[in-house]
């Protein structure tokens, strides 16, 4: 029992940050119906922003040595700028064009970002130690409960209900909705098409350094591909949620990373290797029962 609760906080912890992740491409998805696989990059800009560029397999901290409340700011800002700025420069002039086009733009976007920093910090993946700290455990009786854990999910639930409240209640989230819904109605209605496409550029930017964050303090190390295995999971983790659905990338997210961890608890060590060849078939299986998704949005139209 206790190495079954232990699997379930693990589980927990993993699936927060791929729906943190999802979340970011969902949102994305559900406005401009563009699929960005350069999100995954967005995490590893904002992880080695915080370190000061060299060929060194050890990390020189460069804002990882500010108070953490400047820190934090920081790292989003910086993340939020490249996602801007990517949508400026190349999602902006593709906006009308079609979704398997805007999807190869963000693949183009993930090579540049990849081998920017690549050219900056050389290939070799750097150690990094960030908010040691966080590392103590929690005992529980028999249950040991890492600290970072816990935190990784309350920092989880409290982005989610920070993101639900806007989306519901401010004028801004509600014009976010409207998009998602039918954007071209929207912008007659008098909603500014590119200035809720940047929001949603900004706001992707804010959980991807989240993301950032807490999976370096998690991993200790960082390489110019960190991100891409989440983008990959999260985007499997939107689909079986439902493409354009954010509660459906949030339940994607946690059912990916279950699966995923139960996988490897409980596989024979042999069979350990093709662990996540077992978890893409069980998302096949998912997908059989519910082609639209755990649970689909309300309008999938295309928006060209």
């Amino acid at each position: 029992m206790i190495g079954l609760l232990q699997n379930l906080i693990d589980a927990l912890s993993l699936g927060s940050i791929y729906a943190l992740t999802a979340l970011g491409i969902g949102l994305l998805f559900g406005i401009l119906r563009l699929i960005n696989f350069a999100h995954g990059d967005f995490i590893t800009i904002g992880a080695y922003a915080l370190i000061v560029p060299s060929a060194d397999v050890t990390a020189r901290m460069l804002i990882g040595d500010f108070n953490i409340a400047l820190m934090l700011p920081a790292i989003a800002l910086i993340v939020i700028v490249a996602a801007l700025l990517t949508d400026a420069l190349v999602f902006r002039p593709l906006r009308r064009s079609s979704p398997p086009t805007l999807m190869i733009g963000s693949f183009a976007v993930s090579y540049i970002i990849q081998n920017a920093v690549l050219m900056m910090y050389g290939s070799r993946p750097k150690a990094i130690n960030l908010w040691s700290d966080a590392n103590t455990q929690v005992i529980i009786g028999d249950l040991r409960v890492p600290m970072l854990q816990v935190i990784t999910l309350v920092v989880t639930l409290a982005l989610m209900a920070g993101l639900s409240v806007f989306l519901k209640k401010s004028r801004y989230g509600v014009q976010m909705r409207a998009a998602a819904e039918d954007f071209r109605m929207a912008q007659y209605l008098g909603v500014r098409g590119n200035f809720v496409i940047g929001l949603a550029f900004a706001i992707s930017g804010i959980l991807a350094s989240a993301v950032a964050l807490l999976y370096v303090t998690q991993s200790g190390s960082l390489s110019h591909t960190m991100g891409v295995p989440l983008a990959l999971f999260a985007f499997v983790a939107v689909v079986i949620g439902g493409m354009g659905s954010l509660v459906g990338a949030v339940v994607g997210g946690f059912l990916v990373g279950f699966i995923v961890t139960m996988l490897q608890a409980y596989l024979p060590p042999d069979l350990r290797a093709f662990r996540d060849a077992f978890a893409f078939a069980f998302v096949i299986l998912v997908l059989l029962v519910r082609p639209a998704g755990l649970v689909p949005a309300r309008n999938t139209v295309e928006r060209v």
